[in-house]
């Protein structure tokens, strides 16, 4: 009996390692999209001549440092992704101001060491396509989109508001995320058109961009 018991111990010990050294998930996908749209609006190929470059704005010796080769932008977007999830790997968050801006998390991988592979990193991807820069401000008013923006979100229709504000002189380049310089945006029309200072980027507000009065 007392060996039996010996041999269950160690079998669940056993599997207890065993189950240990299973990965946990690395940050979701929609992570990464809010990343790459505050890092460089999403785009692969943006080199804008400030020493960093493409849709995680690395800079040379970073994408070196995790097994990268002549200069990110000019990388394909498959190369990027993956070596974006190996800097995580070993930094976590850290090296992307807009990852605390955005208030994401790390989980166990960050920092955990462990090299990613090419399978392992084609789910952060963004189909590997490279859209075109925003240019100007757009000119009919699109359709309000349905979802009303705070704080932190990032989505395709925010580049089209963003895009707008620059009538009134706000300088945005269009990044799709809804951060400080948005926030001023958005309450600043609110207050001009009457309507309440909330923040929310909702369907009145969106409205007082293309036919309010201009913030003053």
């Amino acid at each position: 009996m007392l060996v039996r018991l010996v041999l269950v111990a160690i079998a669940a010990m056993g599997l207890q390692l065993a189950t240990s050294t299973v990965a946990s998930a690395d940050p979701a996908g929609t992570a990464w999209a809010k990343l790459r749209m505050c890092e460089s609006s999403g785009r692969y190929n943006t080199n804008t001549g400030n020493g960093y470059y493409g849709a995680y704005q690395f800079d040379l010796p970073t994408w070196r440092s995790v097994g990268g080769a002549g200069r990110p932008d000019q990388a394909s977007p498959r190369e990027q992704d993956h070596r974006a999830l190996y800097l995580y790997r070993m930094r976590g968050w850290q090296p992307w101001e807009c990852a605390g801006k955005l208030g994401l998390k790390a989980d166990a991988d960050a920092r955990s060491k462990r090299t990613p592979s090419y399978d392992e990193s084609a789910y952060i991807g963004g189909g590997g396509t490279i859209p075109s820069p925003p240019v100007g401000a757009p000119g009919p008013k699109p359709a309000w989109p349905g979802v009303v923006y705070d704080f932190g979100d990032c989505a395709e229709p925010l580049k089209a508001f963003q895009l707008r504000m620059n009538a009134f002189g706000y300088g945005f380049t269009g990044t799709g995320c809804y951060l400080d310089k948005t926030r001023t945006a958005v309450l600043d029309l609110q207050r001009a058109n009457g309507i309440k200072d909330s923040g929310l980027l909702g369907p009145k507000t969106w409205e007082a961009a293309w036919s309010g009065k201009a913030p003053r």
